[in-house]
């Protein structure tokens, strides 16, 4: 047994303990347990804590009184009283100023509550130990001699902490608009000064002589060149009071061709050509447009969506768009993209096409309808072609025709993708094309022409177009004008009518060949139902043209911000051809491909 660990170790336990707990009043308290004891926080000098560590743990009331105090305090260390033998009240003279006028009302308890009511009164005992302050000393714990703030109330901590709250609390959007407010204002301010400048050397312009202007050639500032130019302006403007004596008109007009050849980079026949069409006024603002692009605009396809849901579509893609007018219907204009507007997949799908706002108001003049029979005939690249198909609702017939071949594949890849199917596409020329086929309710000629109304898109045409080039694609629009009238049937009873635009802005290219269709066949000119632009000209440089002329359409960057644009809708009311004893309808009839086409 004395082997057995069990027997070895065990202890004898009194009978009176056996079964029972301890009495607690003998057992001896060890002190706290593991989990009940807690380290007491460090608490640290107040002198030993930054000035932001004590503010920290402080509320915005407390702060603001913790500064009061302090600042109290260093008033009463620098009003101490040096010792002083007792001296006699006097009364106060009624001419001396006010106490209340040298010192404060709170400076005034404090010194009362620290000294009494004698410290703070001024006689000529105390004089040697009391001295005055300035009247903008008080409060001023700085020291220095300048006056305060007009709007400082002495408590500069406490306006400080406030601006900073209230800077705080302002939104992006204040701060933005505040910095542009006062970005106006400087430009105001600048322009004001500019103007004051300029009408002073306005009465001093002197014409620069050929030796200057010689000299100028070799080193050009086109900064002077544009204050010139304003200058020549202003005097163009009111001739007959700024000119200068002996000075003719013309010699002032061909100072400014000059300068603006030169400062805008264009050839000299085509800004004679711009000062004969525009007034000077204006023709600075028609030569700015062209220096900045046109916004970029899409048309909605509403063969496939309506432009709402496109809108929305696009809008969440990260687009920012508008309408583009109220006289539009499918129209948008989009400001910022921050994907590529012609990869989307509502592009690729034919939801809508990119086409300029100003191409859209030969359709809309030309008022397309359904189960009608219309020629295009220059059709690429399609944006027209597949409005018309959009407001015919792909019912009838539409031939879209055109010349180039290269142009046919982005005429053929539009139609496809945005789900045309009442259209027949062929490339003939576009003069021939009445003995090829003919009687068509209406017709869209979209002319070539000098692309003078799309500099903005083609800076090449500033130097590149000539007096020759203008008369060759004037004498190519009066034919191709002549074979659309004739590939009308004038026996329509819906249409019978013919759209005529380009995109310049030359008589020559415009009203001219309206006025020499008028003098060939039998048509007349109508209303467009545009609702805006300006009217054609009736009469230009001397020249009398049709009055009915004024009913075209003329529309300018600088105006309509869009592509400068010509629009003329004919109707005609014969198929005899002026001239001619042979009657035009007979002619269409012993032809078999009219035949087959009808």
């Amino acid at each position: 047994e004395a082997s057995n660990p069990r027997i070895q170790y065990t202890c004898t336990v009194p009978a009176g303990e056996m079964g029972r707990k301890r009495d607690p009043t003998t057992v001896e308290k060890k002190g706290p347990g593991r989990k009940s004891k807690k380290q007491i926080e460090p608490k640290m000098p107040k002198q030993l804590l930054t000035r932001d560590e004590v503010d920290k743990k402080l509320a915005y009331k407390q702060r603001r009184e913790s500064t009061r105090e302090t600042r109290q305090l260093k008033r009463k260390k620098e009003l101490k009283v040096p010792e002083r033998l007792p001296a006699k009240k006097k009364k106060r003279e009624p001419k001396k100023a006010e106490k209340s006028d040298l010192l404060g009302s709170e400076e005034e308890d404090e010194l009362e509550e620290i000294f009494g009511k004698e410290a703070t009164e001024y006689t000529d005992e105390n004089q040697s130990w009391l001295k005055l302050a300035s009247s903008y000393d008080h409060g001023n714990d700085s020291g220095s001699d300048m006056p305060p703030d007009e709007f400082d109330d002495g408590n500069s901590e406490e306006s400080s902490e406030d601006e900073s709250d209230e800077d705080g609390m302002l939104l992006n959007i204040e701060t933005k608009s505040k910095k542009l407010d006062k970005k106006r204002k400087k430009d105001l301010e600048l322009e004001e000064s500019e103007a004051k400048s300029r009408a002073e050397d306005h009465q001093q312009f002197v014409l620069p002589s050929v030796e200057d202007l010689e000299a100028e050639d070799e080193s050009a500032d086109l900064s002077s060149i544009y204050e010139r130019i304003k200058d020549n302006v202003h005097v163009l403007n009111n001739f007959r009071e700024l000119r200068m004596e002996g000075r003719s008109r013309r010699e002032y007009l061909s100072l400014l061709v000059r300068d603006l050849s030169t400062y805008y980079s264009y050839n000299e026949f085509l800004i004679e050509s711009f000062i004969n069409l525009f007034p000077v006024s204006e023709l600075l603002e028609f030569l700015e447009a062209n220096e900045v692009h046109r916004p970029v605009t899409i048309r909605t396809n509403s063969l496939k969506t309506r432009r709402r849901d496109l809108a929305q579509a696009l809008i969440n893609r990260g687009v920012n768009l508008d309408p583009v007018g109220e006289w539009s219907k499918v129209g948008l204009v989009v400001y910022e993209s921050s994907v590529p507007i012609g990869a989307t997949p509502e592009y690729m799908a034919g939801h809508y096409i990119l086409q300029g706002a100003s191409s859209l108001l030969p359709v809309m003049a030309l008022a397309p309808q359904e189960n009608e029979r219309i020629l295009d005939m220059c059709a690429a690249p399609g944006g027209k072609t597949t409005y018309i198909a959009s407001l015919m609702k792909n019912t009838g017939v539409l031939v879209a025709n055109d010349i180039n071949k290269e142009r046919m594949k982005a005429l053929v890849a539009n139609v496809h993708r945005l789900g045309v199917l009442n259209t027949i596409i062929c490339q003939y020329d576009g003069r021939k094309l009445p003995k090829v086929m003919s009687g068509f309710d209406r017709v869209l000629l979209d002319a070539p022409c000098s692309g003078t109304g799309v500099i903005a898109k083609d800076g090449s045409v500033k130097t590149s177009k000539d007096e020759k080039d203008i008369k060759r694609c004037a004498h190519i629009q009066k034919e191709l004008i002549l074979a659309a009238i004739d590939c009308i049937d004038a026996r329509s009873s819906t249409g019978g009518c013919l759209v005529y635009s380009t995109c310049s802005v030359m008589v020559e290219e415009n009203e001219a060949v309206i006025d020499y269709a008028l003098s060939k066949r039998n048509v007349k000119v109508v209303a467009t139902g545009l609702e805006f632009g300006a009217e054609g000209f009736g009469r230009f440089r001397g020249k009398c043209c049709h009055p009915s002329l004024k009913q075209t359409k003329r529309f300018y960057p600088h105006t309509h911000n869009m592509d400068g644009f010509f629009v003329a809708k004919l109707k005609k009311f014969s198929n005899k051809i002026p001239g001619s004893t042979e009657d035009q309808k007979d002619q269409l009839s012993d032809n078999p491909d009219t035949e087959e086409t009808s």
